[in-house]
């Protein structure tokens, strides 16, 4: 979990000092294959893919680690007993029940890719979501960018039609009263060498390695004195401005949620839908929509730190939606009947029913839409108060002018900020529910 902390756009200038010419990576390279040997660029596909995935894997881990936690191995055994092996019952019973989980995260994982600007912008890869920033700022063709951004809602439309279609008619909550929970289970010494080499490979290269590049260089800045108390302030904005944007998206996703899942209709799941298109629409073009909205309807809130909280609301959303259907679609609907059927209102039975079995995806998606608040960019560029700034527009800041060590301090301070919430991921009072 512990790379949802570290933007992608800190990955990306992590992942230039060490691959670019003459970095770390080249210079061992070099010592192996002659001095004219050349490892691949971080501003190439390949660059910008390993940057991406070393972001977004956390996205479909902590899904997929939810429906687990949550499942009946009651049927893995029945499915051993019947004489299926170990594969098959992973493949023909397992992964089928956890198949919400998965694509919701694969979804989260692909949506943001496509809507992702801080990385693509740094290594220069292009990108649609750059290519609308560059006609904005650069050419100041608005028709242009216009018409990339209808592209990328039009592809996101045809993912996510996709993926509900994927799901149609399919029920993935427990539908028996036998239930047990998975439990733990040694892997020998050969197992528990090839687990633990390959978390620390995934660790080292998307926590580990940059994390410790972003200490050396805000010790040395610290050394320099280039820092001072501004940076407390910077702390103070980041942290309010996501808890108050997370706190009132999981509000608003809740009857979203509910009623997408419990009462399905047209309307319903039409509603559902159109709020995913804020995910993909890129930042430039999101912020600068709602600069012009407020500024013609609302010019007293023009310039406040509410147009700010709506744009994160409006853009991340759909992060916390895609961890909250699961959850309720893994509930069964008899449990909320039989409540009804002994006079419990809607309401109380949400309360007391239907919410305490889904704490454990709901906070999930509180925690997703609070990390990916905390490291926006393009949107805060564009939407903060003058005089306003925040964590993430400092990394930005001189990152783009490849002051590394001066990135580092800002961005360090995001990790740490961060993971308080990542610890409540693993905490015990909603771990075991």
């Amino acid at each position: 979990m512990l790379p949802l902390a570290i933007p992608s756009y800190v990955l990306a200038y992590v992942y230039s000092y060490l691959l670019g010419m003459g970095g770390p990576a080249e210079q061992v390279w070099q010592l192996w294959w002659g001095p004219d040997a050349r490892l691949f660029s971080p501003q190439s596909y390949a660059g910008a893919t390993l940057v991406m995935t070393l972001d977004t894997f956390p996205f479909v881990y902590l899904l997929a680690r939810a429906a687990l936690m949550n499942f009946n191995v009651s049927y893995e055994e029945v499915a051993r007993v019947c004489g299926a092996s170990r594969l098959t019952t992973l493949w023909t019973v397992t992964l089928p029940l956890m198949r919400p989980a998965i694509v919701a995260g694969l979804s989260l994982a692909v949506l943001y890719v496509v809507s992702d600007f801080g990385a693509v912008s740094l290594l220069r890869y292009q990108t649609l979501t750059y290519a609308v920033y560059q006609q904005i700022t650069g050419r100041y063709d608005h028709a242009a960018a216009a018409v990339l951004s209808l592209l990328l809602v039009v592809f996101a439309l045809i993912f996510l039609v996709a993926e509900r279609w994927f799901r149609q008619r399919s029920r993935f909550y427990q539908t028996t009263g036998r239930y047990r929970a998975p439990e733990r289970k040694p892997c020998g010494p050969l197992g528990t060498a090839l687990v633990t080499g390959y978390l620390t490979l995934v660790l080292g290269a998307a926590f580990g390695v940059p994390a410790f590049l972003l200490v050396k260089w805000s010790l040395s800045t610290m050394a320099a004195h280039t820092l001072d108390a501004r940076f407390l302030e910077f702390v103070w904005n980041s942290t309010l401005l996501s808890g108050v944007a997370a706190t009132f998206a999981v509000l608003i996703g809740i009857p979203v949620a509910y009623l997408a899942s419990r009462r399905p209709s047209r309307i319903h799941g039409l509603f559902l839908q159109t709020t995913y298109a804020g995910y993909v629409l890129p930042g430039p073009v999101g912020a600068l929509a709602l600069l012009v909205l407020f500024s013609h309807m609302a010019p007293f809130w023009y310039g406040t730190v509410l147009v700010l909280i709506l744009a994160y609301i409006l853009h991340f959303l759909p992060a916390g939606l895609q961890s909250m259907e699961p959850a309720l679609q893994q509930v069964s609907p008899n449990l909320e009947e039989a409540a009804r059927s002994l006079g419990f209102g809607t309401f109380h039975t949400l309360r007391t029913i239907t919410l305490p079995l889904v704490r454990g995806g709901f906070i999930v998606a509180w925690i997703l839409m609070f990390l990916q608040s905390i490291k926006e960019l393009p949107a805060t560029l564009l939407l903060r108060p003058v005089g306003f700034d925040t964590l993430a527009v400092r990394v930005w800041l001189e990152a783009s002018e490849e002051y590394y060590q001066l990135a580092a301090a800002p961005a360090l301070l995001i990790v740490i900020v961060t993971l308080p919430a990542l610890l409540l991921l693993v905490a015990k009072d909603w771990r075991a529910a």
